[in-house]
């Protein structure tokens, strides 16, 4: 049987800590257009994620805000500054390529290239458990996008 090279060490790297400990998103928009919560409840992490979209049909503002574990709270991070200055249908995209990466379902270097910080999370596909949280906030922007939850 073949061992996981996934470690809570490889993952937890300054890279990953900076957008836990200096998230650059977390705080609460002014103005949104679209605003959505989303909930984790097999760990109780929850976020409120909202969205501006400009005049121009692009995200030109994203922020979250909500309490969770550090994988939930950096994935929001990380996917708030990959979805800015993009049209919606191209934040969805990324979601949809986010959430086969963390199942194990991409792992072609070039696809992953197109997630930015965000493909630092591709090990959580070893770890099932983990696997939640690292979808909560594209989960919800997915969601959000997909029901058009204006604000």
């Amino acid at each position: 049987m073949a061992v996981s090279s996934a470690t809570p060490a490889s993952l937890y790297n300054p890279q990953f800590m900076d957008h836990v400990n200096n998230p650059d998103y977390n705080y609460q928009l002014e103005d949104p257009t679209h605003v959505h919560e989303g909930v984790n409840p097999s760990c109780g992490d929850e976020l409120t994620f909202s969205i501006r979209i400009g005049d121009d049909g692009t995200i030109e503002e994203a922020a979250y805000q909500g309490h969770g574990c550090a994988i939930s709270q950096a994935s929001a991070d990380m996917m708030s500054d990959l979805v800015t200055d993009r049209t919606p249908e191209e934040a969805l995209a990324l979601c949809d390529l986010f959430m086969r990466m963390v199942k194990g379902e991409v792992t072609d270097e070039a696809e992953l290239d197109q997630l930015e910080d965000a493909a630092l999370l591709k090990d959580i596909a070893h770890m099932p458990a983990r696997v939640k949280c690292a979808e909560l906030a594209w989960r919800t922007l997915s969601e959000m996008l997909a029901s058009d939850g204006e604000a």
